[in-house]
């Protein structure tokens, strides 16, 4: 899986996981998606957490621009009053800041700024397909130093894991003229009131799989990552992820210098931010990684990169059971 579930703290509330993000070329602007609550969408979205699309512009790995998307409550036809947000400056940082209210409407609603700003938010089809047995054995492999073992999976009859499963989504295209870069990092973050007041964040998630390959199942090393911010990354994980990949590497023998292949990893890794060139066309492959789209394989182009060693998930972006559209808001409605 990608951050599905990934660590006990996500757990706790589905609602305030986050699964995947995505950044590509809309049709207006660059679109993100925040998708959460994976497997089914129940509950679809916290009334009292926040979810953030945090934005750096300036290469640093910390936030210079925040969008803030809350909900209200269910009405009596199953939806949830939306709010979105914009912080520029230290307000981005800052979650008891105002900010400027952008949209106020309705999920299941395409919403509209002035500015051109758009948001829609609502039960989608999960696009994230992954074989459950490759993951695994990668887990595996890179948490234990061991052999990548690869024998008992079914390639002839593979199965993806989150077909047929749902998300909620929130999709937000920004029109390019806001930005006065030409690239920029993104990650996405949860967090929820607490009763001493202020917030705790639940989770974040850039880069696909990060927390799933290195940190084991309900480990606390797990819920710690989520609760951190991405400039931290290189001190905090960075040793540990070093050992890993360089143990594993050696274990599969696939570099002559698995201590050099793991900094190489490190640095690629870390800060775990999702970059994009403003107005390209995205794509998170084995030669260049820049945004995600909706399709990407990004499973096997992690595999790669950790392991230095094609990984087959035996799968393609034809395994997503509803294929996402073309238009805002690009994800298909929930199956």
């Amino acid at each position: 899986m990608s951050h599905h579930l990934d660590s006990p703290l996500a757990r706790q509330d589905p609602r305030l996981d986050i699964s995947d993000v995505y950044l590509f070329r809309g049709t207006t602007g660059t679109a993100f998606v925040i998708n959460v609550n994976p497997l089914s969408g129940a509950g679809a979205f916290h009334p009292e957490g926040r979810y953030e699309f945090r934005i750096d512009t300036d290469g640093d790995a910390v936030e210079d621009r925040t969008y803030c998307v809350t909900f209200g409550e269910f009405d009596g036809d199953g939806r949830q009053t939306l709010e979105l947000r914009r912080l520029d400056g230290g307000d981005a940082r800052d979650r008891d800041a105002a900010g400027t209210v952008l949209v106020r409407g309705l999920t299941g609603t395409k919403l509209s700024a002035e500015s051109g700003v758009r948001i829609w938010a609502g039960p989608a089809a999960d696009p994230f397909y992954i074989n459950a047995s490759v993951v695994g054995a990668v887990k595996d492999a890179v948490v234990h130093g061991t052999p990548l073992d690869l024998a008992a999976i079914d390639y002839e009859q593979p199965a993806n894991l989150f077909a047929g499963t749902n998300v909620n989504a929130i999709v937000l295209e920004i029109p390019d003229e806001d930005f006065e870069v030409t690239v920029i990092g993104f990650w996405g973050t949860t967090a929820l009131a607490t009763d001493a007041g202020g917030w705790r964040q639940i989770n974040r998630c850039a880069l696909p799989l990060v927390n799933t390959i290195f940190y084991p199942d309900g480990s606390q090393q797990a819920s710690d990552y989520n609760t951190t911010q991405p400039s931290q990354d290189p001190d905090l994980y960075g040793p540990l992820v070093h050992d890993l990949v360089s143990k594993a590497v050696a274990a599969v023998h696939t570099s002559d210098d698995p201590v050099a292949h793991a900094s190489q990893v490190v640095d690629a890794l870390f800060p775990d931010v999702l970059r994009y060139e403003i107005g390209t066309a995205a794509g998170f492959g084995f030669a260049a990684r820049n945004g995600r789209g909706l399709a990407d394989c990004a499973a096997e182009v992690m595999f790669a990169l950790v392991l230095n060693k094609a990984v087959p998930l035996g799968l393609d972006s034809r395994s997503i059971a509803v294929a996402p559209g073309r238009s805002f808001p690009y994800l298909a409605p929930g199956v």
